[in-house]
């Protein structure tokens, strides 16, 4: 009888798992092509380059010309894994906090406040989680909005590669052009050196022949991130990730917690007697239970977005692990007031703030109703 039960429950448990795990994908597959549009409209077309605002109609209309439709879903792979991860903790760690408030009471309930207070908590740990798939992911999205250069042949490449270049980035030919402009720059300048142009490739700086980083679209895949930035690039944006994520998962909770209540009050007032409990009041339905968890997520999505812009923006600029070794032997300080210094975002972005605001507003909002709602479906399905 005891294995029975360990069976039923096991059994229960991989169910409720299969329904997450499928409302999760169900909810990321229709909200990501907003998610793509957003990201480039907080970005810029290209990040490196003048970083100049795009509409929603130019967003999707270089997307298509550039990649075609299929480069609405750049990067999808990683989000969906990463969130399966990332939602799991949010919600796991979230339940596990609210236990201890609803111990010794009489039914489940949580205030707004125990809520807002386990959502902080839950939402950094996400954010430690998901960070690394962010990363590649917006990278991703920006590639598929920039015309990538023809491909040369390998003895050309090879011919035109710096020996910096070699080491760091492998496959990436350099801009000759851009060395040249920068050799006559100094040709002006006294100087007893035979080879200029291969002394100025030796230099890391100099590795584009610029003086400038690689653009994002030849930094995207993990194995050039880890080769040229190093693995820390990976959490580089996690003051603002944290900021984001834990405003974001405090607010939606507390919100979602508030409607709820809501909800149960209005269903409660026309029962004869008065409910002593939550419990006599019955459950909601699962389309109201939907409607308010994508209210709050758009809520939740309009407070935290300026740390989003900030994240994004941040993920999305190459920064080679030579520059940061620099930073760090110069003692080199993070620009801005206290407030910018924690939080992650850099002074320049402070009127970018709120770039893509009402596509991310959609975006989770739709994607909180799907989420909730696909587990509702799912598991009625799975459970019949």
């Amino acid at each position: 009888m005891l294995k029975m039960d360990e069976f039923l429950k096991n059994q229960i448990f991989a169910t409720h798992a299969v329904a997450a795990a499928g409302s999760v994908t169900l909810s990321t597959v229709l909200t990501y092509p907003l998610d793509t549009i957003k990201t480039l409209i907080q970005v810029g077309s290209d990040p490196s380059g003048s970083g100049k605002q795009l509409t929603t109609t130019q967003a999707l209309h270089r997307i298509q010309s550039f990649s075609g439709n299929s480069g609405l879903y750049s990067g999808f792979g990683w989000l969906a894994f990463g969130r399966l991860f990332g939602l799991g903790a949010r919600f796991g760690i979230y339940e596990i906090v609210t236990a201890y408030y609803k111990d010794g009471r009489e039914d489940d309930y949580v205030h707004v406040s125990e809520a807002l207070l386990a959502g902080l908590m839950a939402g950094a740990a996400e954010s430690l989680i998901c960070s690394p798939f962010e990363l590649v992911k917006l990278r991703a999205q920006v590639t598929s909005a920039i015309r990538l250069p023809s491909r040369v042949s390998l003895v050309g490449q090879e011919r035109a590669l710096a020996p910096s270049m070699s080491r760091f980035l492998h496959g990436y030919t350099l801009d000759l052009k851009a060395l040249n402009h920068s050799v006559g720059l100094l040709s002006t300048l006294t100087t007893k050196h035979q080879n200029i142009k291969g002394a100025l490739q030796e230099y890391p700086w100099m590795m584009t022949g610029s003086g400038r980083p690689p653009a994002v679209s030849n930094v995207h895949r993990p194995s050039d991130i880890i080769s040229l930035e190093g693995w820390q690039a990976f959490w580089r944006g996690l003051r603002s990730g944290i900021a984001r994520d834990s405003i974001f998962s405090g607010v939606f909770f507390s919100t979602w917690q508030f409607l709820h209540r809501s909800m149960l009050i209005w269903k409660s007032i026309e029962m004869d007697p008065p409910p002593r409990s939550n419990d006599e009041v019955g459950p909601l339905s699962p389309f109201s239970v939907s409607l308010a968890a994508g209210v709050s997520g758009a809520v939740a999505a309009a407070v935290s977005h300026g740390f989003d812009t900030a994240n994004s923006r941040s993920l999305c600029t190459v920064l080679p692990k030579y520059v940061a070794m620099e930073r760090k032997f110069l003692k080199w300080h993070r620009p801005g007031n206290r407030f910018e210094r924690t939080t992650g975002i850099h002074p320049a972005d402070q009127s970018l703030l709120f770039r893509g605001i009402g596509l991310r507003m959609a975006r989770c909002g739709l994607g909180s109703f799907f989420m909730v709602g696909g587990y509702y479906l799912i598991l009625d399905h799975l459970l019949k």
